[in-house]
């Protein structure tokens, strides 16, 4: 086994990597629609989507999210919301979001929505909500559960929780509670492990966490497998290990 630490911004590139080689989304990007509602890591995995289709040009991850989690006093650049990506048989319909395309997804179809609870032993994940009508989450529901379109739900490990998400979630939900809702992700969990493991067909393991100067919110990971394999994964991570931290 070798050991790296991968920074949240590298892991946001690993995933968002690792997401374009995933089968459904692959094959949605093809064929059907494919929807990526705006988040930070979905921001990276926008990126990569368009460019493998070669339509980068015109986006940009800045304002690619709904909500952000800041520092107090932040004072950074304020930049207003963007719109969703929605590929529609392979060609992005700008401007669209998850509300204009929902209604007509089927099964075959992808919605990649990111979260912010993530119990990674069970491979489940909740999402905060702060609309008063559940926002592109709720709207998303009749979708996976009705017409069985599939989520995938690209998450860092740095927002696991140790708690179960069923008591997490009515904790948030309660009548006298203040602050976000949260509500469960009907999808797919896809982490820097499962990318790695996808990318590289290495064994990837969470082994420890933290860090300061810019590590903050890192991960220890464990890569262990063939030589091969092994070999793979280091190229991997070294090939993003430059990644800049996340600016939305």
């Amino acid at each position: 086994m070798k050991q790296f630490v991968i920074t949240s911004s590298m892991g946001k590139r690993l995933i968002a990597k690792g997401v374009v080689k995933h089968p459904a989304v692959a094959a949605a990007m093809k064929k059907g629609r494919l929807a990526i509602v705006a988040g930070t890591t979905n921001g990276y995995v926008a990126q990569e989507v368009l460019a493998a289709l070669g339509q980068a040009e015109g986006f940009s991850r800045m304002g690619f999210r709904r909500g952000t989690t800041v520092p107090p006093g932040f004072t950074g650049p304020q930049t207003s919301p963007a719109t969703d990506v929605i590929l529609v048989d392979g060609q992005w319909a700008k401007g669209k979001e998850i509300f204009d395309v929902v209604d007509d997804m089927q099964h075959g179809d992808v919605i990649l929505k990111g979260g912010n609870a993530l119990d990674v032993r069970r491979r489940q994940a909740a999402a905060l909500i702060a609309h008063p009508m559940g926002g592109s989450l709720a709207a998303s529901i009749p979708a996976v559960i009705g017409r069985r379109v599939k989520m995938i739900v690209p998450i860092g490990l740095e927002k696991r929780v140790a708690d179960d998400l069923g008591d997490l979630i009515a904790l948030c939900n309660a009548p006298d509670a203040e602050g976000p809702r949260m509500m469960s992700l009907p999808g797919e969990t896809f982490t820097e492990l499962d990318a790695i493991a996808a990318l590289t067909g290495a064994t990837a393991t969470l082994i420890a966490a933290g860090g300061i100067h810019g590590a903050e919110g890192a991960c220890w990971i464990g890569i262990g497998g063939t030589p091969a394999a092994v070999r793979a994964a280091e190229e991997l991570i070294h090939s993003v290990s430059r990644e800049p931290a996340c600016q939305a």
